[in-house]
């Protein structure tokens, strides 16, 4: 008498794969849906964040870290009330010729940049010590030094900062490749230059 094993039902079997399946895709990312360019979520709920952004990051974060806006405030610079950012202006546009003759000419050392301001009837700003202000506004100064490569590197050229009121600055720089003025609020390190990353 021939003996006949039971078929087995396929049934939990497919059951099972389809529960892994789905377990193991619990999580992940998927590409955005081309018909519509909004990315799934995962609860079914749109985000108000970018997708796939961290809960944990302060909105507009430059780039996205954690605690960017408070590591990063001494690089805010202070808003200007609108009678000094005009007064800003108007020194700006005194100081942009001179720099732009000098980089024409080829004079970027900050002893040529010095007189060429001073000539505008500025006065170079004195700091005691202690850090508190004596007079003058102006402060011509060599470019700031950068790492690169074994080390710290100086390039040619010159910075500029002229203090128009507590809260309105003009900043300038000559260098060998280009020229910029501009104007700006203090910062709260580094007066009218704009501080270094890397805090």
């Amino acid at each position: 008498m021939p003996t006949s094993t039971p078929a087995r039902p396929a049934a939990p079997v497919v059951l099972a794969l389809a529960l892994l399946s789905t377990l193991s895709a619990c999580g992940d990312l998927h590409a955005s849906d081309s018909r519509t360019g909004a990315a799934p979520s995962a609860s079914g709920t749109s985000s108000p964040g970018a997708p796939g952004a961290s809960p944990y990051v302060e909105p507009g974060a430059g780039d996205g870290a954690p605690h960017h806006d408070e590591n990063n405030a001494h690089r805010r610079e202070g808003e200007m009330a609108p009678a000094h950012a005009r007064d800003a202006r108007r020194e700006a546009d005194r100081i942009r010729p001179v720099i732009e003759e000098l980089w024409e000419r080829r004079k970027w050392d900050p002893a040529t940049v010095r007189t060429a301001l001073l000539r505008l009837g500025y006065e170079e700003e004195r700091v005691s010590k202690g850090g508190k202000r004596l007079g003058g506004t102006l402060t011509v100064t060599k470019m700031s030094s950068s790492w690169k490569d074994d080390g710290y590197v100086t390039p040619e050229g010159t910075r500029v900062a002229l203090r128009v009121h507590d809260d309105a600055c003009v900043t300038a720089f000559v260098q060998k490749s280009n020229f910029d003025v501009r104007t700006n609020g203090p910062y709260p390190e580094t007066g009218c230059f704009e501080p270094p990353y890397g805090h």
